[in-house]
């Protein structure tokens, strides 16, 4: 960052509302590591595993879009929760692979969900820090009085974006949608209030990047990382990544717990974005958190995006979130440059669960 604010970020605090129930839809379809080696040897596959920490993803089939794991994971999720779909006053769909460039998916989503007409739907076009700001906007229109019930559905299949001749890509990012269901609690006996931090520096836009696909020139010409690459994928700058990454996040997390008013003893669990696994640890341990209180999936899932922290609930805690209530820190962080904090309780859930396309 060109120079360090007072504050990471804003900071904000959201209160009436809770998460009822979360469903994590992922594609059936396994990706191994050894299913690369017709495209690159085997020692390159083994040198970028050791660093991602990458054993198998989910992929889509062709013709498979966000919106249809996040349909499939919001028709599970209301019917878990027996909630009437005419009940459903709004739909939060946060993702950058959208089926169109317009429509809004949600409006499309709306559509095929049968909500009824006048719930409010809209797109937010954010990654690695969405769950974060998703449930920032969507506890806030309930706070607000705009909504009661609201379904937000978080997702990417980024592996139709990437290049199967890149290996810091197409080694690293697996498809997932999830849906995450928000309602109105006016029981004075279940801990509402949420802390949020969520903050830009858009100065690292072009480290993480499609260039090509919008009404922007796709070319970027002068930046030199770009040429012989095709601008239709996506293009990663990993060590400007891990470096903005090392400046914001133990900060982030610093400011999150103080803000929340809860120490680091007092937390049950913190998720953080699955974006490697080396750059995980390292930021556990430079935090000084405890790694057996640090839920990690990205071995068996790939980085997921935007997804990435839902489906950690809906696979790591999925048994004690049914059962009972957990304080969580949840720290998004990545492209645009973008970083989402919350502190909040969760549980007991109704619904949670994980489940195939």
């Amino acid at each position: 960052m060109a120079s360090e604010p007072a504050l990471l970020g804003q900071h904000g605090r959201t209160s009436g509302a809770r998460i009822a129930g979360v469903v994590s839809c992922v594609p059936r379809r396994i990706v191994e590591n050894t299913d690369f080696h017709d495209r690159f040897d085997a020692s390159s596959v083994n040198d970028v595993i050791k660093m991602i920490g990458v054993k198998t993803r989910r992929w889509v089939e062709p013709g498979v879009c966000t919106s249809d794991l996040c349909m499939r994971a919001g028709e599970k999720l209301m019917a878990g929760l027996s909630w009437p779909v005419d009940t459903v006053d709004g739909l939060l769909f946060v993702s950058q692979t959208p089926d169109y460039r317009l429509p809004a998916t949600a409006c499309a989503m709306h559509g095929r969900l049968g909500m009824r007409v006048g719930a409010v739907a809209l797109d937010i076009n954010l990654g690695c820090s969405a769950y974060g700001y998703a449930l920032w906007l969507a506890m806030t229109m309930v706070q607000t009085g705009l909504v009661k019930r609201i379904l937000v559905a978080v997702g990417d299949t980024s592996s139709r974006v990437v290049d199967p001749d890149d290996r810091a890509t197409a080694l690293l990012f697996g498809d997932a949608g999830t849906v995450t269901a928000i309602e109105r609690c006016d029981d004075a006996t279940v801990d509402t209030t949420a802390h949020f931090i969520l903050g830009t520096d858009g100065a690292g836009a072009a480290n993480l990047i499609i260039p090509r696909g919008g009404f922007k020139d796709g070319t970027l010409q002068g930046d030199t990382r770009l040429q012989n690459r095709n601008p239709e994928c996506l293009f990663m700058d990993g060590s400007e990544i891990f470096n903005f990454t090392l400046r914001a996040v133990p900060r982030l997390i610093s400011e999150c717990l103080q803000a929340s008013g809860h120490p680091m003893e007092e937390h049950d669990a913190f998720l953080f974005h699955q974006a490697n696994l080396f750059m995980i640890k390292h930021l556990v341990k430079k935090a000084k958190l405890p790694l057996e209180r640090v839920p990690i999936n990205i071995d068996r899932f790939g980085n997921c995006s935007s997804a990435s922290i839902p489906l950690l609930l809906t696979t790591e805690l999925a048994d004690t979130l049914r059962t009972k209530s957990q304080r969580l820190a949840l720290f998004g962080f990545g492209v645009g440059y973008s970083w989402g904090s919350a502190s909040l309780s969760v549980g007991p859930l109704a619904c949670i669960e994980t489940i195939e396309l």
